[in-house]
């Protein structure tokens, strides 16, 4: 018996988590399903992730299959650092605001952040907490953690990355790049992945799928072995060992093989570009009043300002999520599988909802 519980008409804007599976993902699923595979990742998928991972981040790249892009970061950090170690990170990172706490409880990781306003760190504003080395009452910083795409939408350019590489390797630090969204970054930087990761001198990097359209799953991916350590056995202490790891890896295959990571993302920033200039183009002929920007979009995010009570009312339509409601500011995210009609028909309710004001 199929069990549907949901309205497929039901359609959203709050997160690229809510889309489903990509038809090409779950086929890759169905054909590593068959027969069995040796557990804990001695499985022929496995093998040929850390290939194709190869093949995208050079051959020095080793890859490690986990559920989650918390644990992935959480993990990856971890096996960056001695216990002493602190991370420099933006305020609005995604391990200080919306893990829980898990770098610092679980990883025992010290978070040194730094107010970025459109999310992204520069050597200026690392310097701001990258001292006090030697210094035996201070967490050492030791890891700059920087999120492509950022939590604001925005993108670090090629040269962005390797001018923090640059600056902080001298210092004795490691660059870790938290990938939620790397696809959303290829896509919008136009250059292969390894351009702005391996090349750029990032050492280690979490890689995310399920906002792309996996199932679940992401993957640790050290660039720089001599910046890492333990990750064999990290994994498993905390808890992102998959006994059935094959299926991660071969949607992590799916994803990279054959550039389904590139086109998904491709067309969720494409249609979140749709979204800004219907709302532009309206702004411009007076049809749309009272929206502004508040975030360039160069991936598949809008960050924007509503009059009051616009938010909440448009909310019976289509689920999003308020991201500073201090200021009535919003944030409308776009996925794979986000279809022109489904911003057309935003753009119209939210035209109803401002007309209403």
């Amino acid at each position: 018996m199929t069990l549907q519980l949901h309205d497929l008409d039901l359609r959203g804007f709050a997160s690229d988590n809510y889309a489903g599976v990509h038809p090409e993902i779950l086929d890759a699923i169905a054909a590593a399903n068959n027969g069995h595979q040796i557990a804990y990742g001695e499985d022929l998928y496995t093998a040929r992730v850390n290939e194709v991972f190869a093949e995208h981040f050079g051959e020095q790249a080793q890859t490690f299959p986990v559920f989650n892009g918390t644990g992935a970061n959480v993990v990856g950090l971890q096996s960056m650092l001695p216990r002493w170690g602190a991370v420099v990170c933006t305020s609005t990172a995604h391990i200080h605001t919306d893990e829980a706490g898990a770098p610092e409880r679980v990883a025992g990781i010290k978070l040194l952040t730094v107010d970025a306003p459109d999310g992204k760190l520069t050597p200026e504003l690392i310097d701001r907490e990258a001292w006090g080395w030697g210094d035996e009452h201070r967490p050492q910083p030791l890891v700059v953690s920087i999120t492509q795409t950022t939590e604001l939408g925005t993108a670090y350019t090629v040269d962005e990355v390797r001018a923090i590489a640059d600056h902080i390797h001298p210092l004795g630090m490691k660059l870790h790049m938290d990938g939620a969204r790397i696809s959303n970054a290829a896509a919008t930087l136009g250059v292969p992945l390894r351009a702005f990761t391996t090349d750029a001198g990032v050492d280690v990097l979490s890689f995310g799928g399920t906002k792309n359209g996996m199932l679940y799953g992401e993957a640790i991916v050290v660039l720089n072995p001599a910046a890492s350590e333990g990750l064999h056995y990290l994994r498993k202490m905390n808890m992102q060992l998959s006994s059935k790891m094959r299926f991660v890896s071969a949607q992590l295959i799916a994803l990279l093989e054959d550039d389904l990571y590139l086109r998904s993302a491709r067309h969720a920033n494409a249609m979140a570009m749709r979204l800004r200039s219907a709302l532009e183009r309206g702004i411009a002929d007076g049809s749309i009043r009272g929206v502004g920007f508040s975030q360039d979009t160069r991936a598949n995010g809008v960050f924007a300002t509503l009059p009051a009570g616009v938010a909440d009312r448009l909310r019976q339509h289509f689920r999003f999520y308020d991201w500073d409601a201090s200021r009535n500011e919003v944030r409308w995210m776009c996925s794979f599988d986000t279809t022109e009609q489904d911003i057309d028909d935003f753009v119209a309710a939210l035209t109803r909802e401002l007309d209403a004001v």
